[in-house]
């Protein structure tokens, strides 16, 4: 874990080219295939995060802000799971770009049959360090993940469209029924200049 990080501007790099991306763009395509490069660039290199923010809960996983546009027009932030903490099935209702820096998370994706209830719908899938995928209502936004890593913590960098921490969602049982919820953050200063 890097404890003081040697290459902090790459963070700050990411979020200047991804003010720019939405400057120039509103088309949800468009940002999540140049998002997703502009974050696949950051997650290559473990040298950027304090170690602050990578700082694994006892009891759940932690949701840490790393950055609010000034135009709620989208966060960053980072999840830190310790090894066997997952999250119930949830939805997220704006698009967002995951992208694992540490260790690896199995993700499990979820639609809905005819009667409404939800079902997986694909294998389950490991992504790790420096994979990336993205997560909207039009392309699937309702999945479960956990640690892949049996002994290890892991940290993913994620980036919505939106205030994700402060935006009511909400988590579903196993027949589909929802029940809302505002995720909030971990308490930490926010890790952005801007």
């Amino acid at each position: 874990m890097t404890v003081d990080p040697k290459n902090p501007a790459r963070f700050e790099t990411l979020i200047d080219r991804f003010s720019s991306l939405l400057d120039s763009s509103v088309d949800e395509a468009r940002i999540i295939e140049g998002g997703g490069r502009l974050l696949r660039e950051l997650v290559a290199h473990d040298d950027w995060l304090p170690a602050l923010y990578a700082v694994p809960g006892s009891d759940r996983y932690q949701q840490y802000l790393l950055h609010r546009d000034q135009y709620d027009r989208f966060s960053v932030v980072s999840f830190v799971w310790n090894p066997g903490q997952s999250t119930p099935i949830h939805d997220h209702r704006v698009w967002g770009l995951v992208g694992v820096l540490r260790g690896a998370e199995r993700v499990v994706t979820y639609s809905r049959d005819q009667a409404g209830n939800l079902f997986p719908d694909s294998e389950v899938r490991i992504l790790s360090a420096g994979d990336v995928e993205a997560i909207s209502p039009k392309i699937g936004d309702i999945h479960s993940v956990s640690n892949a890593r049996e002994g290890d913590v892991s940290v993913s960098i994620h980036i919505y469209g939106g205030d994700i921490g402060r935006i009511e969602r909400a988590t579903y049982d196993a027949s589909g029924r929802p029940k809302p919820f505002v995720s909030g953050y971990a308490d930490a200063p926010t890790l952005s200049r801007h």
